[in-house]
C-alpha cells in the first residue's frame, strides 16, 4: 500500500471474484479506494480510511494502523443483529441501511460474499436480483 485509501491487493484479490459473479455489477476507483456498483448505485466500497479526519474508524485501529474497512448495504432486518456483534462489524456513519466490516486475517470471506449479495439485492433492479444464485462456498 502506498497510502491512506489504498487497499492492499490481497483484499482486492479476494473481493474480485465475489463481486464478478454478480450480474452487470462493476469496479471502479472511488473518491478514496475502490467500489462495486450495481447502475449508479454503491454495493459495497472497500478503502483504508485516516482515523484522524474520521475519528469512527479511530476504534478500529490496531497496532497503529488504519484499518481496511468495507461498507455495505444491509437489509434492515439485519442491520441490528450485524452491527451490534462488535469486531470486525460496526454501524458506518451515514445511511439508513450502512454496516461496515474491517477486512483482514480474521475475515470470513463466506460471510463476506453473503453481505456482498445481500447489498446487491437491496440496491440492484427486481430483474437482476431474480438473477442471483447463492454465493459459492469459498475454500
Amino acid at each position: 500500500m502506498s497510502g491512506l485509501g489504498d487497499v492492499p491487493p490481497e483484499i482486492l484479490d479476494r473481493l474480485r471474484p465475489i463481486c464478478r459473479r454478480l450480474p452487470d455489477m462493476y469496479e471502479e476507483p472511488a473518491w478514496i479506494g475502490v467500489r462495486w456498483r450495481i447502475r449508479t448505485r454503491t454495493v459495497a466500497h472497500v478503502y483504508t480510511p485516516d482515523p484522524d479526519r474520521f475519528p469512527v474508524y479511530a476504534r478500529q485501529s490496531a497496532a497503529g494502523e488504519a484499518p481496511t474497512v468495507m461498507t455495505f448495504r444491509a437489509p434492515v432486518d439485519d442491520l441490528l443483529s450485524l452491527t451490534t456483534r462488535g469486531f470486525p462489524f460496526f454501524r458506518a456513519p451515514w445511511g439508513a441501511n450502512v454496516a461496515a466490516v474491517v477486512l483482514g486475517d480474521h475475515t470470513d470471506w463466506t460471510e463476506i460474499a453473503e453481505l456482498i449479495t445481500d447489498s446487491y439485492c437491496e440496491m440492484a433492479p427486481r430483474f437482476l436480483v431474480a438473477q442471483v444464485a447463492p454465493p459459492p462456498p469459498s475454500n
